[in-house]
C-alpha cells in the first residue's frame, strides 16, 4: 500500500514539474493556454456547476444539518454513557414475558 502511495506522489510531482515547464512560461510570455474551444467548454462547465449547486443547495444544507445534529447527538449519548448513565437505564423493562 505504501508502494502504491509513493508511486502516486511521484506521479504528481512529474505532472506539476511538466505543468511548470510547459504552462507557466507560455503564460509570461502571453499566450492563451486553453483554445477557444477549451475556454468556451471551461465556461460551460462553471454554468452548469453553478445551476447544479442553486438546484441542490437547499439538500446540501439539510443534509449538513442532519449529519451535525446526529454528531452532536453521538456525543452526547457517549458523554452520559462515560458518566454511567445511559438511556437504556431509563427504559423499564418487563422480564415477566
Amino acid at each position: 500500500m505504501v508502494v502504491l502511495i509513493v508511486g502516486m506522489l511521484i506521479c504528481v510531482g512529474l505532472a506539476v514539474a511538466v505543468v511548470g515547464l510547459v504552462a507557466v512560461p507560455a503564460r509570461r510570455e502571453g499566450r492563451e493556454l486553453l483554445t477557444p474551444q477549451g475556454e468556451e467548454l471551461v465556461a460551460t462547465v462553471k454554468e452548469r456547476t453553478e445551476s447544479t449547486l442553486d438546484r441542490t443547495g437547499e439538500a446540501l444544507t439539510s443534509a449538513k444539518d442532519k449529519v451535525a445534529d446526529t454528531i452532536a447527538e453521538a456525543r452526547t449519548s457517549s458523554v452520559s454513557e462515560a458518566d454511567g448513565v445511559s438511556e437504556a437505564d431509563d427504559v423499564p423493562h418487563d422480564r415477566a414475558s
